[in-house]
């Protein structure tokens, strides 16, 4: 533990308070004298680091000793805690606590820390012109104490390093504000350890006998001098509180709690270090066997009480620091309740089993990869909490007008029309504030600005995503609306190979424990399979073509035998293809076709991995009776038939999204896969997920359902004082072309004539009954200038003579009136939702007369036409029924819930007021919206 304490070394005893810190870094100052400033200042910093770790997780007396030999400085910070173990913590910019070893690390000339029997200590040295510092000399510790076995299963560790720090900060902030400060939970230990042994011992509370312990004294062992703490100069801040009264609490967290909590959290964040420190680090999801101390259940379940408290009185602006996310909260709830659970005899369950709402539980267990946002071929932005672009790629640039470079650094807002950027700002910084999410996982309908001005109708769906420097950050992908779409391109095209694609995610285990895996992907083992199947994927297009192809590549230099699954468009699972590197073996074809469903409760590794986690290595393979699910029993009747002795199950995950996964199976004992082929399986399917990604973009490219939607929408004419805009949404749950529809035109009489309609069904048919049905009436329209009504009948007929099966409703209607007014609507509908006049003063109401059948229902039926005024500066609003119709929601109250909100944006700009429409009645909606507004303006 470095160099000897020499007798008579200046020493300062010190209570366990916060406003020690200033006199143990005073201390240190005074020691020094003669020593050259630089090596003063860091020495202080150091001090004040190492004593504010003591104050805060030991809360015993503590001890600093300094002294100076030839020139170099000598520092010793003791506590009473040897039981407690240093929590050392990886170096991330973002990190919120954990800065104290890391700066020891980064500035002194060598450190360390020493347990002995009865105190901790921990020690650094400082020498003039020394090298750089070495790599990291703390140790792990472990629980000493009798523990139980953990199984901790598809722990996402970006995630819990998000977590971890998240709730560190927690009870920093809510140690910090505790009435006496840290002095008080000090002073207060005694308390705890006496409530607990009345309780009946340790079993009732981590911590109980370790707080008695806390308070004895000793001397340090180790170093080869003892201390004299018993003629040590003592600072004790002010009286001692008397605990005789009620108990205090904070938050409403009573200090027992906080102190059973503080002790808790250092133990799960030892144990679950010592533990990850035994994996491979180039996993993003790591199964983990941990050891928890076996009496540890009520510290565990006060820990969650008291984090749960903390994070109410984040939200309520109490503490300083931000409540969790959603995702973290959910994580930080398994985490703990597996770790109870478990050491109660409670069987485990993956993190990939837990269900919540989607804003919740992330789908993707991977870390943000910044290249994965490049590699998108959907337009995709990430911003970071402070509300910037760190990630955008060409797709999403391009469509907003931008070069991706110009975009990074700049605020998510200049992306937005003016008057959302203030409700955005708003709706972000409440998430951050209040942990509840609004829009997250949800599509929504939105306008994006473009560069040059222009509003581009755009689908947004925001996912948050834990990056492995302990960011959370906000990834968008964009679905433009009404834009053109890209030209198809082939998969094989080389321009895109200079696009970073995504890579192993190295997490950050730098102890010295841990064991380096061999990844290199260029090795010449593996390099044959990744040139081999990047030429099995881009030589064909159709995706379980490029499955089978890639199979045989597998087969022939890596496993015994490949299978591969698939999600369909619908997300049922298909066994695709079962290849064997021996072309006598047949396989039986009732492996493939569709599997069983995965379910909450499915048990199994596919299972896990196609809920992302992975790869996972097998190694011992249950028999087929003893399987927990449908989807796994045939799992293992296939490994039955064809043999198996290990094997690697890894996802088919693209920007995202599980596509299905890969199995690759050895059947030889003589070499088996292990832990180092684990992460160049990773990299290699993952390169085979993006393949299979491509293939499905240029099947979906191909169709022509979109294009055609696309271009049944007019450009609407320019017609003087009467304002016009539209918009046209999809539905956000099906990418199915359907029969909704609106039109605008001048006729030659001058009149403007204005249409909206739904043909019945939503899929290619009614898309091209929709189109048949527009140009008729845009033809009967013109040839007669006839009233409303009247063009209705003759729509009516000629659509039940060409398709008597087709039904639709519609509403026509004609603007008539000089160029400055004042103007009259004359309108009809067939079977359509009434028009909506909205007054500038925020009057409205439905223009319902003029009603009739559906068309192609009786073209023998009469139809009338209807007349209303257009007050000057009203806005006319036609739409089809998605923007209204909710399911449990009647009719009359959609439209109630219509009329008030067209009055509260009466006089807002009518693009604002059309926006403003799809904002609020978009989000989810399970059918299309057409609308189509005009205003006159004298």
């Amino acid at each position: 533990m470095g160099s000897p304490s020499p007798p008579g070394a200046p020493s300062r005893r010190l209570s366990p308070t916060a406003a020690n810190v200033a006199v143990a870094r005073r201390f240190v100052r005074s020691a020094l004298s003669g020593v050259p400033p630089d090596m003063v200042d860091t020495a202080e910093l150091l001090v004040g680091e190492l004593v504010t770790n003591a104050v805060i997780h030991a809360r015993t007396e503590i001890e600093t000793r300094v002294w100076v030999t030839e020139g170099r400085v000598h520092v010793r910070v003791s506590d009473l805690r040897p039981d407690r173990g240093l929590v050392p913590h990886d170096r991330h910019p973002y990190a919120c606590t954990g800065r104290g070893l890391a700066l020891v690390e980064e500035l002194s000339t060598s450190h360390g820390a020493h347990s002995g029997e009865d105190r901790k200590t921990v020690w650094f040295e400082l020498w003039p012109g020394a090298p750089a510092p070495p790599t990291s000399a703390w140790e792990t510790v472990a629980p000493s104490d009798d523990t139980v076995s953990v199984a901790l299963s598809d722990v996402p560790y970006a995630l819990y390093w998000a977590a971890q720090q998240q709730w560190e900060g927690l009870l920093r902030e809510l140690l910090l504000a505790l009435p006496g400060g840290v002095g008080a939970v000090a002073n207060g230990v005694e308390r705890v350890a006496a409530r607990v042994g009345a309780e009946g011992g340790p079993e009732e509370g981590l911590g109980a006998g370790a707080c008695a312990a806390a308070l004895r004294g000793g001397a340090e062992t180790g170093g080869g001098h003892e201390p004299d703490w018993a003629g040590a100069e003592s600072d004790w801040a002010g009286p001692e509180p008397d605990w005789a009264g009620p108990e205090p609490d904070w938050a409403g967290v009573p200090l027992e709690d906080l102190v059973v909590a503080q002790d808790m959290s250092n133990v799960i964040c030892a144990s679950m270090t010592a533990a990850v420190e035994q994996e491979t680090p180039d996993s993003s999801t790591l199964s983990l066997l941990v050891a928890f101390p076996k009496h540890a259940v009520t510290a565990v379940r006060t820990l969650r009480r008291v984090l749960d408290e903390a994070d109410a009185a984040a939200q309520q602006g109490s503490l300083l620091v931000l409540p969790s996310l959603p995702q973290i909260r959910a994580f930080r709830h398994w985490l703990l309740d597996q770790i109870a659970e478990q050491l109660e005899g409670g069987r485990p369950t993956a993190w990939t089993l837990v269900r919540g709402a989607p804003s919740d539980t992330p789908t993707d267990l991977a870390p943000w990869d910044a290249s994965e946002v490049e590699a998108s071929n959907v337009p995709t932005i990430a911003a970071d909490d402070r509300n910037r672009i760190i990630g955008v790629n060409s797709s999403a640039a391009s469509l907003l007008g931008w070069d991706a470079h110009d975009l990074v650094g700049k605020r998510l807002t200049v992306l937005m029309p003016e008057h959302l950027r203030g409700r955005h700002t708003a709706a972000f910084t409440s998430l951050l504030l209040t942990g509840v999410p609004r829009i997250l996982g949800r599509s929504i309908p939105v306008p994006a600005l473009h560069r040059d001005g222009r509003v581009v109708p755009v689908r947004l769906r925001i996912e948050t995503q834990e990056s492995i420097d302990g960011r959370t950050v906000f990834v968008a992908q964009l679905t433009a609306r009404t834009a053109p779409s890209a030209p198809s391109r082939d998969p094989s095209d080389r321009r895109h190979t200079t696009r970073p694609a995504p890579g192993p995610v190295h997490l950050p285990t730098t102890r010295k424990k841990s064991r380096k895996a061999n990844f290199d992907r260029s090795a010449p083992e593996w390099l044959p399979v990744f040139a081999e199947t990047g030429r099995a994927m881009a030589s064909a297009h159709d995706v379980e073509v490029v499955l089978r192809r890639v199979c045989h590549v597998l087969t022939h230099g890596l496993a015994d035998w490949c299978a591969a699954d698939l999600f369909d468009e619908a997300g049922h699972l298909k066994r695709v293809c079962v290849v064997h590197r021996d072309p006598r073996v047949q396989v039986s074809g009732d492996h493939l076709g569709m599997l069983p469903p995965v379910s909450e409760a499915t048990q199994g590794s596919l299972p896990r991995v196609l809920r992302g986690a992975g790869p996972l290595l097998l190694t011992l393979t249950p028999p087929r009776g003893q399987a927990q699910s449908p989807l796994e029993a045939r799992q293992l009747e296939l490994v039955e038939e064809l043999g198996g002795r290990s094997a690697v199950v890894a996802p088919l995950r693209a920007h995202r999204e599980i596509l299905g996964a890969l199995t690759l199976v050895r059947v030889r004992d003589e070499h088996p896969f292990t832990k180092d082929d684990v992460p160049q399986i990773g990299d290699l399917v993952r390169s085979i997920a993006l393949g299979v990604d491509s293939a499905r973009l240029h099947r979906h490219i191909r169709s022509t359902a979109e294009e055609l939607q696309r271009a049944l929408l007019p450009e609407l004419p320019r017609t003087g004082r009467l304002e016009m805009a539209a918009r046209y949404v999809p539905s956000s749950t099906t990418a199915e072309v359907g029969g909704d529809w609106y039109d605008a035109f001048t006729l030659p009489g001058g009149d403007t004539a204005l249409v909206i309609g739904d043909v019945s069904g939503h899929d290619l048919r009614a898309a091209v009954a929709m189109s048949a049905l527009r140009n008729m009436l845009r033809g009967l329209a013109v040839d007669g200038e006839e009233p409303p009504g009247d063009v209705l009948r003759r729509l009516d007929l000629a659509t039940h003579t060409l398709d008597p099966h087709a039904t639709a409703t519609c509403v026509y209607a004609l603007i008539k009136g000089q160029e400055g007014g004042p103007w009259d609507l004359y309108h009809s509908s067939a079977g359509h939702l009434p028009p909506l006049l909205a007054t500038q003063d925020g009057e409205t109401r439905y223009l319902d007369a003029g009603r009739g059948m559906l068309i192609g229902m009786d073209p023998g039926l009469p139809r009338h036409s209807a007349c209303d005024a257009l007050p000057p500066h009203s806005t006319l609003l036609l739409f089809t029924d998605g923007l209204i119709e909710r399911r449990g929601e009647s009719l009359d109250d959609a439209m109630a819930r219509l009329s008030r909100h067209a009055a509260a944006h009466a006089r807002a700009p009518l693009d604002v007021f059309c926006d403003e429409l799809i904002i609020k009645f978009g989000a989810d909606n399970t059918d299309d919206i057409a609308l189509l507004a005009l205003r006159p303006t004298p």
